[in-house]
């Protein structure tokens, strides 16, 4: 797929559609913003009992997995996936306010690109622009067979 000859809308819809099948469908996560030559990518996830823990607030879990999802697609826009694929190395994340209803909007963003490695920090906030989590995630960049 040439990333820089399609557009924004075209890009989003591809990796929406990937999406089929998957925990991203599952969980309701949607690419919906992107900056191709920036690594930059946003999606969003829906709060609801699907998400929630026993105490029937949003669990750290889906947090993560949200973050890890968009951390993941965004290193696919930094290579040929043809060539090339991205596997998550190691994830941390710091919860620092929960939610019950709303949209969760994570927005990763490329640290480093390295030949071998991507480092990505995540920002997942609230529709009120609250900081809910922040998230660090490193991909190694695997040659494919």
């Amino acid at each position: 797929m040439m990333k820089n000859s399609l557009s924004k809308q075209e890009v989003l819809a591809h990796m929406n559609s990937l999406c089929e099948d998957t925990l991203m469908e599952t969980l309701r996560i949607k690419y919906v913003d992107v900056d191709v030559a920036k690594g930059k990518l946003v999606a969003t996830m829906p709060v609801d009992s699907r998400v929630y823990q026993p105490m029937k607030i949003l669990h750290g879990g889906a947090t993560v997995a949200l973050a890890e999802s968009v951390g993941s697609a965004a290193s696919q826009l930094l290579i040929d996936p043809s060539k090339e694929m991205a596997v998550g190395a190691e994830i941390s994340a710091n919860h620092l306010k929960s939610a019950r209803t709303g949209l969760l909007i994570a927005t990763a963003e490329c640290l480093h690109q390295g030949k071998s490695s991507h480092l990505f920090q995540i920002k997942v906030e609230n529709e009120q622009g609250e900081l809910i989590s922040m998230v660090k995630l490193l991909n190694f960049i695997k040659q494919r067979k």
